[in-house]
């Protein structure tokens, strides 16, 4: 499979861009893990040409995260080629326009999946940054405003006549948010068009090796992006990618294993920002991590986690799991 000029190998996933999870950190750790394609967390045009230090941070990446695509959003499309014109100086692979985050404040202000509302305007700004750039131009959006607005067969047919060299769909609307199970229906519907000839990429509810299995061959998409389901477990992608290779699961780590490589990331986190603001931002990573599931009485241990402010600290929390997992205390 190919997006423009970028090769990728049979059946590729992609780890999904998302706001204060897709750090550098998280993007190195899932492409060592096998990820075949990493994004930057989503760029506000409009914070990135007013030249906002934080946002521009955003754009900077490492040779070893590639293939990599910068993702900006916006609702004014003068702003949109401005931001675009940036970030291919930034030299990405790709550079990718998010039409798909459902949250308030991008949807209620017209960007992200508020774009569904004003398809004439998504069109509008995907037109103007494809001849903007040289860059490929991707876009990632979802099925629709609502239940009675899915509108995505019509409209991707639209955005690849803009040229775009290849489309991510997200399973839901914009009134879904994350809730209910993602449509990949109509997600295989866009797909099987026989007007469309670009790649087609999905992503929603991918949290397990057989389900992405099975949306490759139920829809027979080109790629696969995992979102939520890679936040605490980036190891997620080598056990993806060696069940579709042989159709078997990879052995169990030990409990060890795994949390040394949250801690890998905890340390990286705190060497790239500081301890304090380091540790809070790993908080929604071990929140999310399947790690601790099914560990007897964990709740009290969870928030002491959560609420450690140093390092130490926590690694302490985190060490005394590890021995209560391989020492229980006998009844």
């Amino acid at each position: 499979m190919k997006i423009a000029h970028i090769e990728f190998p049979e059946r590729p996933v992609f780890l999904a861009p998302m706001e204060d999870v897709t750090d550098v950190g998280f993007r190195l750790l899932c492409r060592q893990f096998g990820a075949d394609m990493v994004y930057t967390e989503f760029i506000s045009s409009d914070a990135l040409i007013r030249d906002v230090k934080k946002t521009k941070r955003k754009i900077f990446f490492g040779e070893e995260e590639r293939p990599i695509g910068i993702q900006i959003y916006g609702s004014d499309p003068d702003a949109m080629v401005e931001a675009a014109k940036i970030c291919e100086e930034a030299d990405p692979d790709l550079i990718d326009i998010n039409f798909g985050c459902p949250v308030r404040k991008i949807a209620g202000k017209g960007a992200g999946s508020g774009m569904m509302r004003t398809p004439d305007v998504m069109l509008e700004i995907t037109e103007k940054v494809v001849k903007a750039v040289k860059k490929p131009v991707t876009v990632k959006t979802r099925l629709g405003w609502d239940d009675n607005s899915k509108i995505i067969v019509r409209l991707a047919e639209q955005l690849q006549d803009c040229g775009i060299a290849a489309l991510t769909l997200h399973g839901r609307t914009r009134a879904q948010m994350y809730k209910g199970e993602a449509d990949w229906s109509l997600i295989g519907a866009v797909k099987n068009n026989p007007r469309m000839h670009i790649p087609i990429i999905g992503n929603g509810d991918v949290t397990t090796p057989e389900i992405t299995r099975q949306r490759f061959e139920e829809t027979g998409v080109d790629a696969v992006m995992i979102g939520r389901g890679s936040i605490g477990q980036p190891w997620i992608f080598r056990d993806v990618k060696h069940f579709l290779k042989t159709g078997e699961h990879l052995p169990k780590e030990s409990f060890g294993w795994y949390l040394d490589v949250l801690k890998k990331q905890v340390q990286e986190s705190v060497e790239r920002l500081d301890e304090v603001r380091g540790i809070l931002h790993m908080r929604r990573h071990i929140a999310a991590t399947p790690l601790f599931k099914g560990i007897p009485d964990f709740k009290a241990t969870r928030i002491a986690m959560l609420k450690a402010a140093t390092l130490s600290e926590l690694f302490a929390i985190m060490d005394a799991v590890e021995n209560v997992v391989f020492f229980p205390v006998e009844a």
